[in-house]
């Protein structure tokens, strides 16, 4: 079997809903429609939005515990876990989402201890105020968490890179990596620019095609030849 690092979106891809987008809806303060506006339409980053949209949070930890608590992720992810690790296959979290919120929710599964890239989501002054910081962004990157920096470190290995994921916070990374399981968004632009992957529609398939990608039958019915001779260059 080819040898695989698996780097996985939170955000739509394993949770069911985006966690910002619920949280700013319930608590957040007006304003926060605004930033969403300017970094749909390209006038801001992913960093300066959600650091913005942060700022008008307005919630206390019990609050915000009470709302973690309601939202789900992905049935069969559990699963998908559990057969990549039986498989001896990395797989890391990376999302341009919330630290806390990611622990909290994957913490109900029994999966806090997946490695994890994440904007850091903590309490400020005065209370029901909240901060976020970016200790995974990179020079040059508008994201909070630049995933093209964490497909660079898991290529470090010589393995080959899978992203799974769903929408614009993946699209740089998924031109950097070997193949991409994509759902909603991600899907037209792998279509577009000639990225070789899979459509899913959760991780019932993902974990289907898993010993595909691992015995190398995927890659070869999917890559495009000028793809496979850059990545072996």
């Amino acid at each position: 079997m080819t040898a695989w690092n698996i780097l996985c979106d939170f955000d739509g891809t394993i949770s069911v809903e985006d966690v910002i987008d619920s949280l700013l809806d319930r608590f957040g303060r007006p304003g926060w429609e605004a930033l969403e506006q300017d970094w749909r339409a390209g006038r801001i980053g992913s960093r300066e939005c959600m650091t913005g949209q942060v700022d008008l949070l307005d919630m206390s930890r019990d609050q915000l515990d009470k709302h973690l608590g309601g939202l789900w992720i992905d049935h069969a992810f559990p699963a998908f876990v559990a057969k990549t690790r039986e498989l001896n296959t990395p797989i890391r979290v990376v999302s341009d989402g919330l630290d806390y919120a990611i622990h909290k929710i994957l913490g109900r599964y029994g999966l806090d201890d997946l490695p994890l890239a994440a904007n850091h989501f903590a309490p400020a002054q005065p209370p029901r105020q909240w901060q976020l910081t970016s200790p995974f962004q990179a020079e040059g990157c508008r994201s909070g968490t630049c995933k093209c920096a964490c497909v660079a470190q898991a290529r470090q290995s010589g393995a080959k890179t899978l992203l799974i994921g769903d929408g614009a916070s993946d699209f740089c990374a998924a031109d950097r990596v070997d193949f991409v399981f994509a759902k909603h968004r991600l899907i037209e632009h792998c279509r577009a620019a000639g990225i070789p992957y899979v459509p899913i529609t959760g991780f019932e398939d993902a974990l289907e095609l898993l010993p595909k990608l691992l015995d190398g039958s995927l890659l070869e019915e999917h890559a495009q030849p000028e793809r496979i001779v850059a990545i072996a260059r």
